[in-house]
């Protein structure tokens, strides 16, 4: 059993321009074209059971929209995706109250897209408000190659954070932060918070994802691949030949995640 536990669709009519624009301003082709019924052929061309589809609003008008369309897939063939909420928008609570009541599992905040840092005081009520709704947080952390710098979620940042609204169900994308790995490790290993392992595989050593996750602790890993941006399955693969023992291997590529979203007692 896989679980994909990062992944990126958007509606069929605004799918191809919306891939177009972000493929060129990353200088990053795209595996798919973006829509559910590519993602679901690349599930079964993986292996994937679930696929855990993160949206982000990067502007306030969108969170109403992004989450109908969410509750719409979720549970169809494998899907389930997340809502979101863009931090300074003002009716935030509101927005994490419609989240909780449609059934979605987590948010996805992307620090940079939306432009706040992670640590800054002015957010921190709209994360406690989400977790005290046992929401998922899934954070981008570390670099975005579409984007420029700074970066808004750095390790040392991402700690603060989590020193003042604690930890349990957050994610750190990208094990923790893009091209920040060394900082990952000094920062933000061994937390109470998890990480999901996308756009990793085939960019960080074998030999350091694997120091990171035993030093962090295997169930606090999860398997994840920035489809459209990774391939599913070139990343089924690779996490296969990383040499984890096989409890390992199962508890990140299903059993974490299916922990933590409710799907097992």
């Amino acid at each position: 059993m896989v679980i994909d536990f990062h992944t990126h669709i958007f509606p069929d009519k605004i799918a191809q321009k919306t891939i177009e624009i972000l493929s060129r301003r990353a200088g990053l082709a795209a595996y798919t074209d973006g829509t559910l019924g590519a993602l679901k052929r690349s599930m079964a061309e993986a292996g994937v059971d679930i696929s855990v589809v993160l949206p982000i609003a990067t502007k306030p008008s969108q969170a109403n929209t992004i989450n109908t369309y969410a509750a719409e897939i979720t549970g169809r063939d494998g899907i389930i995706s997340f809502g979101s909420v863009h931090p300074f928008s003002p009716d935030w609570k509101d927005e994490l109250d419609e989240v909780y009541s449609l059934g979605l599992k987590g948010i996805k905040l992307h620090p940079d897209y939306q432009e706040f840092y992670v640590d800054d005081e002015t957010v921190f009520p709209v994360i406690e408000y989400a977790k005290s709704l046992g929401l998922i947080i899934v954070f981008h952390s570390g670099f975005d190659i579409g984007l420029p710098e700074p970066v808004h979620c750095t390790p040392d940042r991402a700690k603060r954070l989590v020193d003042a609204v604690g930890g349990g169900n957050l994610v750190f994308a990208h094990t923790g932060g893009y091209e920040r790995w060394d900082e990952v490790c000094e920062h933000l290993v061994g937390l109470d918070v998890y990480f999901d392992i996308s756009f990793t595989l085939g960019k960080l050593s074998d030999k350091k994802l694997l120091e990171i996750i035993t030093n962090h602790g295997v169930k606090k890993c999860l398997f994840a691949t920035d489809s459209p941006w990774g391939i599913q399955k070139d990343d089924v693969e690779a996490a296969a030949r990383l040499g984890l023992q096989k409890d390992d291997y199962n508890d990140i590529m299903y059993n974490n995640a299916a922990r933590l979203l409710g799907l097992t007692q």
